[in-house]
């Protein structure tokens, strides 16, 4: 039997948004959101939230486990060495990997990345070699082969905070990418990561049902076209980026 994961990253520390993860969104912690979301993708068998070791990690295993994730905890740094670990604490075949700060992420678009990883006998797969779909739709998988093979072979620091570049980079793997619509949607900004973002997020979520619905990305799509003042909120921190 193989098993396919989702890692999800999740921490208190950050420098532009501290504790961003925990922001309430329609009620509830951005990382109910993901999780939520995470647990919904087509193919998925388990999710994970891969969290850091010491009291920091605390809240968050405590969400996580409410959404009803496992919980792996590891090096704060390391977070190829922290999936790594999650993986196979799970015995995971396939790894999805997805941000805590993506509180909008579509599990149908990441179940297709999924699917064409494994229809296509691929090492890799992912929806971002270009942007075709708003930030904070992205989400990429992998085999467990290949990520053992970073884990092991990856010692650049930047390898080992952003987990996949080694593979990316990598001619020997089979890599693949789901192309998106484009068009505007795809300079939108979708994620938590500055004040501006949560504004937007904040703003659009007054538009959403609560969860357990999880409307689907072109579905919120829709809702920020028939809505100016999102489009408005949305542009100040794109144009920054």
């Amino acid at each position: 039997m193989t098993v396919t994961a989702c890692v999800v990253q999740a921490r208190m520390g950050s420098t532009r948004l501290p504790g961003k993860v925990m922001k309430p969104l329609g009620g509830v912690p951005v990382l109910t959101h993901v999780l939520s979301r995470c647990a919904s993708i087509p193919g998925v068998d388990v999710v994970v939230c891969a969290t850091v070791e010491g009291p920091e990690g605390d809240p968050i295993e405590q969400v996580a486990r409410a959404a009803g994730a496992e919980v792996f905890r590891g090096s704060e740094r390391d977070v190829l060495g922290r999936y790594h670990g999650a993986a196979h604490m799970v015995g995971a075949d396939a790894v999805m990997r997805i941000t805590s700060d993506c509180p909008l992420m579509d599990p149908q678009v990441s179940g297709e990345v999924l699917a064409a990883l494994k229809a296509q006998g691929a090492d890799y797969a992912c929806n971002s070699f270009r942007r075709t779909y708003p930030v904070g739709i992205d989400c990429e998988c992998f085999t467990i082969r290949a990520m053992d093979e970073a884990a092991a072979i990856a010692t650049d620091p930047y390898d080992r905070e952003h987990v996949t570049p080694w593979i990316r980079r990598n001619d020997a793997y089979h890599r693949i990418n789901l192309e998106g619509p484009g068009g505007v949607p795809a300079t939108w900004r979708w994620i938590l990561d500055w004040p501006e973002d949560y504004a937007f997020l904040q703003a659009l979520f007054a538009h959403l049902p609560s969860l357990p619905a999880m409307p689907s990305w072109t579905q919120i799509r829709d809702i920020v076209l028939a809505h100016n003042e999102l489009q408005h909120i949305n542009a100040v921190r794109a144009e920054a980026a």
